[in-house]
């Protein structure tokens, strides 16, 4: 009878990652499609320095590819409104690129995002080693058109996690969407006859779409500049002042 001689060991070849640098064994790289827990996601993810952006999705591994000048563009004119309202609005955070930790089969790394301190009311909070935890006020992403995940399994993601608002614009389709959560459903914001759209959760906080997707960056500031003079806005810093 045949059988496995238990004094003979099966060698396997080591598991090689890019780590600082040099080549270091034990920890299997991030591939796109893997299914993995959280924690598993993060240790790979640590251990490949190269890698800048990837993304668990309901347990499944996205790794972007490199980032055309159209996207890159797009981001920085989004960067641009959301920062002239952080500096307009004492309290309120901006980040970009950040890791966020929604549950234990979602960590993503949305475009930009605003979020307020737990102290604020804020959904969101700051964890032990740094990382966000939990649902920001707004997410935004930068799709190339409606067929990318930030428009299907991410919005499905970021809904169920209770994000209040979710904006994505769509570069190719040149198309803007700016979804309000209400009782559990994202819903539309509508645009009034001028093309602006208005965020219900940071009062002041406008965008001028038409202009948006013309590139017209100036109108855009200008529009979200008379937003942040409103008496709205104005109730909204002194009462997040008064809540600091």
């Amino acid at each position: 009878m045949f059988g496995t001689n238990p004094a003979v060991k099966t060698i396997r070849p080591p598991v090689w990652t890019p780590l600082g640098g040099r080549w270091v064994p034990g920890v299997p790289p991030l591939e796109p499609g893997d299914r993995l827990t959280r924690y598993e996601f993060e240790r790979r993810y640590a251990a490949m320095a190269h890698v800048k952006k990837a993304e668990l999705i309901e347990g499944v591994v996205y790794m972007p590819s490199p980032v055309s000048n159209a996207h890159s563009e797009a981001h920085g004119d989004l960067m641009a409104w959301l920062g002239i309202y952080r500096a307009a609005t004492c309290g309120v955070h901006l980040n970009d690129n950040a890791t966020v930790r929604l549950d234990l089969a979602n960590e993503v790394q949305p475009d930009a995002l605003l979020r307020l301190d737990v102290a604020l009311e804020g959904a969101s909070r700051i964890g032990r080693d740094g990382y966000i935890e939990g649902a920001p006020e707004l997410i935004a992403e930068i799709a190339v058109s409606s067929v990318s995940y930030d428009l299907h399994d991410k919005l499905c993601v970021y809904q169920r996690s209770g994000v209040p608002e979710y904006l994505v614009w769509q570069v190719d389709d040149r198309r803007v969407d700016w979804f309000r959560l209400r009782e559990g459903q994202y819903v539309p914001l509508t645009a009034d006859s001028q093309g602006v759209v208005r965020s219900e959760v940071f009062p002041g906080l406008q965008l001028a779409v038409p202009a948006l997707l013309e590139g017209d960056l100036a109108t855009v500031l200008a529009v979200l500049q008379q937003g942040c003079q409103s008496a709205e806005h104005a109730a909204y810093v002194a009462r997040l002042a008064v809540a600091a």
